[in-house]
């Protein structure tokens, strides 16, 4: 039995992802059929079977008497062991025997708290092949302050917490807000030393609503609680200082956090700020209601007329489970509640040649730091990935909208705090899209030929929602064996309040008295390489102009440029960062095998060019410590492997919520372990930084275009040639016609 009574085996209730309306079912779900790949993720009913035998080894063997579950999900068995399992071998040209092949024991990762002291535990849970029964193997209480991800259930009953509580409520009526139209939004409290290290907290970022659907980020308040979320209480409140003046200096001295007080929780530090009430919507009917109070219209333009995608003979994919195979490619997909996407053993058929790729490619973290000084305000930097899961975040795709054409879905699960298992359905969307010319040549002699080869690209897809944020993750497929992750930002900014007058030094107001914070989002994209092989070494490239003066013998003319190319020897080397003056890029290589006419080692460059950012927090700084990863756009570290048989995963640590000290598991402490050991020719981990610096504009409100960054993975020496030459090409589309009635169609 849980905490509140209910049976986690049969509980059908339906658990929200996050505080939207989006809603994920904890119903059994029949579209997933028994796992039959070793890194097929937990299905539901695995789910379930191994929460009662959580429950029921910590009922006779710990002092634990209620359970919270917070994550539940696959503990893949060791790389080599799944390589060996599916016959790719470890070096080019060698075969794998029967004799590399060792039984596979499927294992999952449980993270959970005590709720009655605050404890949390992590534990390793296996299936006994012959019995098909779930077993504990491990179980491990964390440190004191250590705390596993927060729950999307969590998050919901932190609104309901703040809601209900009478100082929250006071201070709302304050300012004209009555208790049924505050919402808030549930955020880690990122780092405050203030509080006790075993208290489970959130800060509450406060808005309010004034009807259903309409904009809450519209209607910020003006201070912070933070709730104790074992105790189910607020024990502080926040009140960030006023701005005076044009230049927007603050109108207090310090901007340190001040002491706790803990005889009241409502007393402000300076005079109240009442939200915005002006309508900010973005759905049509409310935006028509807004127009109609300001005496004005809203119209909405001429919609274009229809553009379908239509594939009458049906898709060019053929998926077996979770393996998926298209133009020459073959990859495993799986959900992943952390990261969203994991994609695993991909390779590509080089003319008979099954050539591995990369072993496995995932965002592994990202950061969202702001860049307002003054309390509580630093306490802003998400770790949307290790604090909360992107795949817990995940939106249930909506067909011809979300994703156009013909349309494969993968579902996804994860647990429910009560050990049930939460599906989303559609969570994953695969499909075909035209990507313009892939190659085209014209003879222009008389008599000469063209030919036309259209690009067609696989895309996998995700949207997830983070409270007023989204962003959606593309991996894309080519067929010249291009690999690229874009990732698409939209949704809506986070907002502060502001006093008539104030000036805003660290964003934009974007509409009045709504302040639009400058921030940064900053991505970790984790490169498990296996490049025709497992022994891959990084190299990187710059461009260079010839030093020597024009007229010089080098350089006669002045024009002369070249590359200069310099292998990553050690780990200590292994932290590089992006130069634009250098035009600079990296290339992960097999130095065991090269091209036969440059001689090059076979590889793929990656490109970070339009998507590498300066990262900005100092790097003693709260997020600075805690998010070192950002502090260089591609790190080269060995994949060392834990007691379980788990290479390095997490460039921020597994446990990221509340730490306070630099993770002793993350990028910048691997690099310093491994110091001067090699990473040429090793088994190595390569993580890409990639992303944005935020400075709003009131045109990214109320809703923000999406944003778009790309890192691309180009093949360079890997082909003898272009691969694509062999895609059929000058195959005229029956569908196309001229625009107009006098146009003219032509087809060479």
């Amino acid at each position: 039995m849980t905490a509140d009574g209910t049976n986690s085996a049969t509980k059908e209730t339906t658990a929200p992802s996050t505080a939207t309306d989006i809603q994920h079912s904890t119903k059994p779900n029949a579209s997933f059929p028994p796992p039959t790949h070793p890194l097929d993720p937990l299905v539901p009913d695995e789910i379930v079977a191994i929460s009662l035998a959580v429950r029921a080894y910590t009922a006779e063997h710990t002092p634990v008497k209620a359970i919270r579950f917070i994550t539940n999900y696959l503990l893949p068995p060791p790389k080599r062991h799944v390589l060996a399992h599916l016959g790719i071998p470890l070096t080019p040209g060698a075969k794998v025997e029967e004799a590399d092949k060792v039984p596979l024991i499927r294992r999952a990762e449980v993270d959970f708290i005590d709720v009655v002291n605050g404890d949390s535990y992590n534990t390793i849970v296996a299936l006994d092949a012959a019995t098909e029964k779930w077993s504990v193997e491990t179980i491990t209480k964390l440190p004191e302050g250590q705390q596993p991800q927060i729950s999307p259930e969590e998050l919901i009953a932190c609104e309901e917490i703040v809601r209900n509580d009478p100082h929250v409520q006071a201070l709302a009526k304050e300012v004209g807000i009555e208790p049924h139209q505050i919402f808030a939004d549930g955020w880690s409290v990122g780092y405050d030393d203030r509080f006790p290290l075993n208290m489970r907290l959130q800060q509450a970022l406060l808005f309010a609503r004034f009807s259903q659907h309409d904009n809450l980020y519209a209607h910020p308040l003006d201070f912070v609680p933070v709730v104790d979320m074992l105790a189910r209480k607020v024990v502080h409140i926040d009140f960030a200082p006023t701005y005076s003046g044009k230049d927007g200096a603050l109108s207090v001295k310090s901007t340190a956090p001040a002491a706790l007080d803990t005889d009241s929780l409502t007393n402000a530090a300076r005079a109240r700020i009442p939200p915005a009430l002006a309508g900010q919507n973005f759905l049509p009917d409310l935006m028509r209601e807004d127009a109609g109070k300001k005496g004005e219209t809203f119209t909405e333009r001429e919609a274009p007329k229809p553009l379908h995608v239509i594939q009458p003979e049906g898709v060019s994919f053929k998926m077996d489970g979770h393996v998926l195979e298209w133009q020459k490619w073959k990859m495993h997909i799986a959900f992943s509640h952390r990261e969203g996407i994991a994609l695993s053993t991909i390779t590509y058929n080089d003319n008979g040649e099954v050539r591995p790729i990369f072993y496995r490619l995932s965002v592994a973290e990202m950061v969202v730091p702001y860049g307002a000084p003054e309390h509580p305000h630093p306490r802003k930097f998400a770790f949307d990935s290790g604090e909360y899961g992107m795949g817990t975040m995940a939106n249930e795709l909506a067909l011809g909208c979300d994703c156009l054409g013909q349309i494969h879905y993968l579902p996804g699960t994860y647990t429910a705090n009560d050990g049930s298992a939460v599906v989303i359905k559609n969570v994953i969307c695969i499909h075909e899209e035209d990507a313009g010319l892939l190659w085209k040549h014209t003879d222009y002699r008389v008599g000469g030929r063209s030919m036309a080869v259209r690009s067609r690209r696989l895309v996998v897809q995700m949207i997830c929602t983070l409270a007023n944020y989204e962003y959606i993750w593309n991996y894309i497929f080519y067929q010249d064996g291009t690999i690229e992750l874009e990732i698409r930002l939209t949704g809506i900014l986070q907002v502060y309040t502001l006093a008539q007058g104030e000036s805003v030094p660290y964003g934009v107001q974007v509409a009045p008295g709504i302040n639009a914070q400058n921030h940064q989002h900053m991505f970790s994209l984790r490169v498990d390489p296996m490049v025709d092989g497992l022994h891959n070494s990084v190299i990187e490239t710059d461009v260079l102009a010839r030093p020597e003066p024009t007229g010089a013998d080098a350089n006669f003319a002045g024009n002369g440029f070249f590359t200069c190319h310099t292998t990553l020897r050690t780990a200590r080397d292994g932290a590089r960062d992006f130069d634009a003056a250098a035009d600079r890029r990296w290339r992960i290589v097999n130095p065991s095998r090269t091209h036969p006419s440059t001689g090059a080692p076979v590889g793929f460059t990656i490109g970070v060019k339009g998507a590498a950012t300066p990262w900005l927090p100092r790097p003693d700084g709260w997020v600075g410590r805690r998010a070192n990863f950002a502090q260089h756009t591609v790190w080269v570290v060995r994949d060392r492997q834990d007691a379980r048989g788990m290479g390095r995963m997490w460039p921020a640590g597994k446990f990221v919520p509340q730490a306070r000290e630099e993770p002793k598991d993350s990028l910048l402490a691997w690099q310093r372990a491994d110091g001067e050991d090699s990473i040429d020719g090793e088994d190595v981990l390569v993580y890409v930084t990639i992303g944005t610096t935020h400075i709003p504009r009131p045109e990214d409100w109320p809703v923000m275009p999406a944003d778009h960054l790309r890192v691309h993975f180009k093949p360079n020496s890997f082909f003898t040639a272009n691969p694509a030459m062999d895609v059929p090409g000058n195959m005229t589309d029956p569908k196309s016609v001229p625009a107009f009635a006098n146009g003219d169609a032509c087809c060479h």
